[in-house]
Order: structure tokens, then sequence, then C-alpha cells
């Protein structure tokens, strides 16, 4: 039924024109000092020190977003990475970094790929629940898949592309990955902002080997 209804979404937007993000740098922009993304075979790289978001130079309000990313093989290391959505651009001590929505990648032991979590604010995770880093507040109104099912900590396939679908429909938000609906909450903090991919930093691993791939990224607004 979650596969099917992934599939009824996508149909759904079919006939309307998708942007698409990942064949083209010239959609992006980096805000940071630091993080690099080169463009191979219509694929974005990003390879970074730190933790980096590359964001769209557009924001957008509602929109079907679906992407394609695989994480590189590190030995004793699990890489992390994410989708900023109807994300923002603050400031602090000179430097700029961005924040708001976030579709984690998580492919550690805790699995929880899919999860939504709020990058750089004090709410921090929204959905699975945090036993500490869990603060959401009035403008988080309802959870409609609360339980973190099997089904939804298995939907990443480690070492192979992984397709991810956001709708954000008003304060509507899902998150699919593979096929499984991860996330649907309800919530107002954000109604648009920029869309950014994430390399979580490795300050030892920066070539190019190690780079996070992003492909087939395209968005449908609503």
């Amino acid at each position: 039924m979650l596969i099917a209804s992934t599939a009824l979404i996508l149909s759904s937007c079919a006939s309307t024109d998708k942007t698409i993000l990942s064949t083209s740098l010239s959609n992006w922009q980096n805000i940071s000092t630091f993080g690099n993304a080169t463009l191979v075979n219509d694929e974005i790289h990003l390879v970074s020190k730190n933790n980096w978001f590359y964001l769209t130079k557009k924001q957008y309000k509602d929109f079907i977003l679906e992407a394609e990313v695989m994480l590189p093989k590190l030995e004793n290391e699990e890489p992390n990475s994410g989708i900023i959505f109807r994300g923002q651009i603050g400031t602090e001590n000179n430097k700029k970094f961005a924040y708001g929505y976030q579709a984690e990648v998580d492919p550690t032991d805790r699995k929880w790929s899919g999860g939504l979590y709020e990058q750089s604010t004090p709410r921090q995770w929204l959905h699975p629940i945090h036993p500490k880093r869990s603060k959401p507040d009035s403008d988080f109104k309802q959870n409609l898949s609360p339980e973190w099912t099997n089904e939804k900590a298995n939907a990443l396939k480690r070492m192979d592309w992984n397709k991810y679908v956001i709708q954000a429909k008003g304060p509507e938000l899902k998150i699919w990955l593979n096929g499984v609906l991860t996330t649907h909450v309800i919530d107002t903090k954000f109604a648009q902002g920029y869309i950014g991919i994430q390399h979580h930093g490795n300050r030892i691993k920066t070539d190019p080997t190690y780079a996070i791939k992003f492909r087939n990224i395209k968005i449908t607004e609503l």
C-alpha cells in the first residue's frame, strides 16, 4: 500500500512540469567557506571536511521532491547525509548556515533513515522521537505515522542508490524512502525555503572516493 501510494503521488504530477536540479550546478549555491560539489555524469558528488549543505538558489513552497542518494563505504565509520527542505539561511559569527526540515539519511545501527530532523534548531528530532534530542513546540501539530516500524527502519539500502520522495503541501509533510512512507506529520514552522543536499563532513577523507552522491533530483511545484 505504501509503495502504491508513492506511485500514485508521482503519477499525479507526471503531466506537470518538473524541474531537474541535478544535471547542472547552476541551480545551486554554496553559502559556506568549505565543501565542494562536482558534476559527474549527471550526478552531484559532495565532499566536505565539515557538516555542509549545498543549497538551491531558488526557494520552494509546496512541492514534490524526488532524489536518489548513495553513501560511500568507509572503514570504521558510517557516513551521514540528508536532504534539507524549506531550508532557511542564518548567520552566526559572520558565517552563514542552513537550518530547516531535513529528511535523514542514517546508515548507522539506529536506522532512522527517512526520519524528520530539524537542522540547527532546538527542536532537533521531530520523528522518530529521540530520548534526549526531541523538543517539538506548538508548531508541531500532529504525527500521523508515529510508530517507527521494522519496515521503516530497514528501508535504506547500503551501497546502493536510495530514492527519497518528499511532499510538502501546506503544513503536511511526507517522506518516502524506497517506496516506504517513513514520515507523515503536520507542522507549521516553515512555509517555504531552499532545498539542500548534505555532506555531514569528514576531516580526513575529503578526496572524491568518499563523496556522497546524488542524482535524479527533480522537483514539481504544486
